[in-house]
């Protein structure tokens, strides 16, 4: 059933947050703890979505279409929409010119209004970029794209029916875990990447070696090994980064995730000398 059994950890996770799901439903009244585990889980599952478009995890096709409408509610968006912003693009660019949304979208600058902005900005430029890629579809494998449209029509259908039911319930328990998933991966994304350098063959994206965050976050971490390998599953990214890990420059294999954004995004405001340092600009400048 399951490609690689690893997977089962994926499988365990699926299983909490469907069960957090039914437990804060139930509640006679709204509890902190479980809505809280909830949205950490809903971060979590954010890397779920991110693997299963890389590799499907199923060896049986029925299973991994279920599994795509899973995710599709639970990340709050169809999942297809991997596909063309992520697998087709960033992978292929890695943050250099052509990809849709860099992390210097916004700006050259690395602090807190730019962590905070780039989702937004990110997510609009996607918008355009998932409806071109559909409305192509359409025209050459018109099947994908009614399959794609469905999960549209899923999770639509989903949120009315949870809404009528009770839409205090719904905004607490299924709409703002779903805002945590989609905006956490795209935050994700943007410290992985932004003041890297996109020239460069090991130092183009930021690793974060946290064992705490990689159990939680499937690997994810491990960036600069994932973007070398793509289809690679991520129970191999920690070996793989150990391979390369000598050659990525040491400012770019932090430590602890949450130091990170303390330094960069808080203190740094203060001191410069906690902020980013900013390989692209000085590659730039160096006219390479």
């Amino acid at each position: 059933m399951l490609k690689n059994k690893a997977d089962w950890k994926t499988m365990c996770f699926v299983a909490l947050a469907t069960s957090l799901l039914i437990w804060n439903w139930n509640l006679p009244e709204f509890q902190w703890i479980p809505f809280l585990a909830s949205c950490y889980v809903a971060i979590c599952i954010s890397s779920l979505v991110h693997n299963h478009v890389h590799v499907g995890i199923f060896t049986w096709k029925p299973l991994n279409i279920a599994y795509d409408y899973w995710l599709t509610v639970f990340y709050g968006y169809p999942v297809f929409a991997w596909i063309a912003t992520h697998n087709q693009n960033h992978h292929v660019y890695n943050n250099r010119a052509g990809d849709f949304a860099p992390s210097y979208v916004v700006s050259e600058k690395n602090n807190l209004l730019t962590l905070l902005s780039y989702p937004h900005v990110s997510g609009w430029i996607q918008q355009k970029v998932n409806k071109d890629y559909v409305i192509k579809l359409w025209s050459t494998q018109r099947g994908k794209a009614v399959y794609y449209l469905s999960q549209f029509v899923f999770i639509f259908a989903y949120l009315g029916i949870a809404f009528f039911l009770n839409w205090k319930k719904t905004l607490l328990y299924i709409f703002i875990p779903q805002q945590f998933c989609l905006n956490a991966v795209l935050v994700f994304n943007y410290i992985q990447h932004i003041h890297c350098d996109e020239e460069s063959k090991f130092n183009h994206s930021r690793n974060i070696l946290s064992p705490v965050m990689n159990f939680c976050m499937f690997n994810n971490g491990y960036h600069t090994a994932h973007h070398m390998k793509p289809l690679l599953h991520w129970s191999e990214l920690k070996q793989q980064h150990e391979k390369i890990a000598h050659q990525i420059d040491p400012r770019l294999n932090e430590v602890s995730y949450i130091w990170m954004i303390i330094r960069f995004y808080f203190l740094g405001i203060f001191f410069p000398s906690f902020r980013s340092y900013n390989m692209r600009a000085a590659r730039m400048e160096a006219g390479k």
